[in-house]
């Protein structure tokens, strides 16, 4: 784990993405479980990314239907409301307990590099939420919520895609998803997303097809 004594430059951050490191808070980490390499940072290389029929249809609905800005993360009311109301109905709260404002502060708001929040809102109404890390040639999506209530809309896919159009429209190089866990149903979903790049052994490897099982889906219910 990485504590910058200062914020880094937008050079760094892309040093620090491509050896696979994330951020939470003001600090940089990567996983390093003894005996397990499940883990695999995953990222969309910008020149060869296409959308999916589908995905294409994810777009077209938000975007008739809900507005999307991009300003400095913010620890709001509706903010907290809606990330603690995600991650309790989509069985993300390993003990069930909400965070407080100066968690969700020092999660998503609190940084060391420059970074944004990107937010959808269907009329004044805030449905999603993804703060997001920009670097030189990279962007890097630290963490989405989501109103479940409005999963008509795919608000997981939505809001990736969003950060997408954002990176091309910045000539970004990178679209960073985060980490890909093969047997963890909040993480496969990113194998959706193809042709995407994911650090194995310390080599970037190209995988061309995307996932076909959508039963594992990053909008889905959870499973009763």
């Amino acid at each position: 784990m990485l504590y910058p004594t200062r914020m880094l430059t937008p050079d760094e951050l892309d040093s620090q993405l491509a050896r696979g490191r994330r951020r939470s808070g003001v600090c940089m980490y990567y996983t390093a479980c003894p005996a397990c390499v499940s883990c695999e940072p995953t990222r969309l290389d910008l020149g060869k990314f296409t959308l999916s029929r589908s995905m294409k249809r994810v777009l077209y609905r938000g975007d008739r239907c809900l507005s999307v800005q991009i300003g400095i993360p913010q620890a709001e009311a509706n903010r907290l409301e809606l990330f603690n109301r995600h991650r309790m109905q989509r069985d993300l709260a390993s003990q069930r307990e909400s965070y407080s404002v100066h968690d969700y502060r020092s999660f998503l708001v609190d940084s060391c590099c420059e970074s944004y929040e990107l937010s959808c809102w269907w009329q004044s109404q805030l449905v999603a939420c993804s703060v997001i890390d920009c670097g030189r040639q990279s962007l890097s999506a630290v963490y989405t919520y989501f109103d479940p209530d409005f999963s008509h809309f795919s608000l997981g896919t939505y809001a990736i895609l969003k950060q997408w159009e954002w990176a091309v429209s910045q000539k970004k190089s990178y679209l960073y998803l985060g980490m890909y866990v093969e047997d963890n149903q909040h993480l496969r979903y990113k194998a959706r997303f193809a042709p995407q790049q994911r650090l194995i052994a310390g080599r970037w490897v190209e995988f061309t097809e995307p996932m076909t099982d959508w039963s594992v889906a990053l909008d889905a219910p959870p499973a009763t």
